[in-house]
């Protein structure tokens, strides 16, 4: 199977900077030896102009077929003529996109030490796979590369040329071309959708599987508009696989939102409030809510659970009645921003012993969110679907149990004092459903029902005597034993007399 990327220069930038990225001598060929066979790595051109790496893996059949693989879907032998006799060889599939990760790992990382600078930039790209297994056809192609920014030409290949009444094959020969993407992101782009159009692997899919897929698709495969299909492909179809990859996905939805949006519409609606001064941002109101929330619950380790950027983490490190601040999120790219906005590369060795980030979903129990005084989900409930939230409601208040639990959210009846905000539209575009107070409080309270917690309503910003305040707060604070001994007398009571 055959692929080749090609560029464009000029003497200043030249062309031949594509061996600098891809780390690939444009002089020399080179062989690398992969489990099912070798993968050559040469250029058939390069000069200031023009550049081509072509990537050609040999692949083995017999080896293929040693390791138990065939060519059945998610790894799956075949019948015994066809492990030996198939389009392995030829077509491009996993085990094309294995290869491309493995020969041009570090480009693939958007790693370049000697050309960081063009490592980072956009690059006029032709990529051309001249024999493409597209179980779809065309127009699948072109919907799963276009939205990506890729002039995309997805040729059919005839069955056979003499016999043209035959029809097309389940091939195209693919040719991708963009002015607008790195050479990261189109490996990237291809390591996933490869095969995804082959709806096939040449290996077992595992739980680990999940996570190569989300580091691949990191940027683009959250707002993907075959988001779905794409995850399922690449995870064989394997359900548990599938929901795991797509709840995570969901999640980095949130993380990925660019936070400075949000506040730009707080600040907004603040200075609709009173031009005359400048208010404090609602975002800033928000955080010193939760702040002085937390220190009057006397809590000293803190969760932030859906961290994102690391704005509130910033802000509770000021204070050091906070001696351990764990900010936790899904998206790795959140918190690297997070990390490199709390500066902890250069942070004192006693101020970074307050302060941790972890990666992972608040839809999944973790063991590592035990035993913490309080935890705080700010802006976070209402990005989840409906159906995902006792999953949510299970991790935090049924399995981490903290002391306190401090949940904000939108309040969706002050929406209509935003002149910014079109009649019917909630606040962000990412939001799944925006609640009443009346919602918000019944929800609550039947949590703090649920798990033993009391719950006490606060408002966050100009609380409207009309639609109330922008944000809704409810702080919760886990019963003793005696306190619940006495909710439950007092239950039996009531039930007594009114029966």
């Amino acid at each position: 199977m055959f692929l080749t990327i090609s560029t464009t220069g000029t003497a200043e930038r030249p062309a031949t900077d594509l061996g600098f990225l891809l780390h690939k001598h444009p002089e020399k060929a080179q062989a690398f030896s992969t489990s099912y066979g070798t993968a050559h790595v040469l250029y058939p051109e390069a000069d200031a102009e023009r550049c081509t790496a072509a990537l050609l893996l040999e692949v083995d059949p017999v080896a293929l077929v040693r390791r138990g693989k065939g060519k059945g879907r998610g790894g799956a032998p075949d019948a015994a003529l066809a492990q030996y006799v198939n389009d392995r060889p030829y077509a491009a599939s996993s085990l094309l996109a294995v290869a491309l990760s493995s020969v041009f790992s570090s480009a693939m990382r958007g790693v370049c030490t000697a050309r960081p600078e063009r490592a980072a930039e956009p690059l006029p790209l032709c990529i051309d796979v001249p024999s493409l297994p597209a179980r779809g056809g065309p127009g699948l192609v072109r919907a799963l590369f276009e939205p990506l920014g890729w002039t995309v030409s997805a040729e059919p290949v005839a069955l056979d040329s003499e016999f043209p009444e035959w029809g097309d094959s389940r091939y195209v020969r693919l040719v991708l071309q963009s002015q607008a993407l790195t050479l990261s992101a189109a490996l990237r782009h291809l390591y996933v959708l490869l095969p995804v159009l082959d709806d096939a692997k040449h290996y077992w899919v595992s739980a680990d599987e999940v996570d190569k897929l989300l580091r691949a698709g990191e940027g683009w495969l959250p707002g993907h508009p075959e988001q779905k299909l794409i995850t399922s492909r690449f995870l064989s179809r394997r359900w548990s696989l599938t929901r795991q990859a797509m709840e995570r996905l969901e999640l980095v939805r949130l993380a990925e939102t660019d936070d400075a949006d949000v506040e730009e519409i707080d600040n907004a609606v603040a200075a609709e409030t009173e031009e005359e001064e400048k208010p404090t941002p609602l975002a800033v109101q928000r955080r010193d809510a939760i702040t002085a929330v937390l220190q009057e619950t006397d809590a000293a380790r803190v969760l932030d659970l859906g961290c994102g950027q690391g704005q509130l983490v910033q802000a509770l490190l000021k204070d050091t009645r906070f001696t351990e601040i764990v900010g936790v999120d899904v998206s790795v790219r959140a918190l690297t921003i997070a990390s490199r906005r709390l500066k902890l590369d250069r942070m004192g060795e006693r101020q970074a012993a307050r302060v941790k980030l972890l990666q992972g979903s608040l839809a999944y129990t973790d063991t590592r969110l035990k035993g913490y005084d309080a935890a705080v989900l700010s802006e976070v409930i209402e990005h989840l679907d409906l159906p995902r939230l006792p999953a949510l409601e299970y991790a935090v208040f049924g399995s981490a149990r903290p002391r306190a639990v401090v949940v904000t959210t939108p309040n969706v009846e002050y929406n209509v004092r935003w002149e910014s905000l079109p009649a019917g539209h909630v606040r962000h575009g990412d939001h799944r459903f925006e609640w009443t107070r009346e919602e918000f409080r019944a929800w609550a309270d039947a949590v703090a029902e649920r798990h033993g917690y009391d719950v006490e309503f606060r408002p966050v910003g100009p609380d409207d005597p009309e639609v109330g305040p922008p944000t809704q707060m409810a702080v919760f604070l886990k019963k003793t034993e005696k306190t619940e001994k006495l909710d439950k007398a007092e239950k039996s009571e009531k039930e007594a007399k009114a029966a």
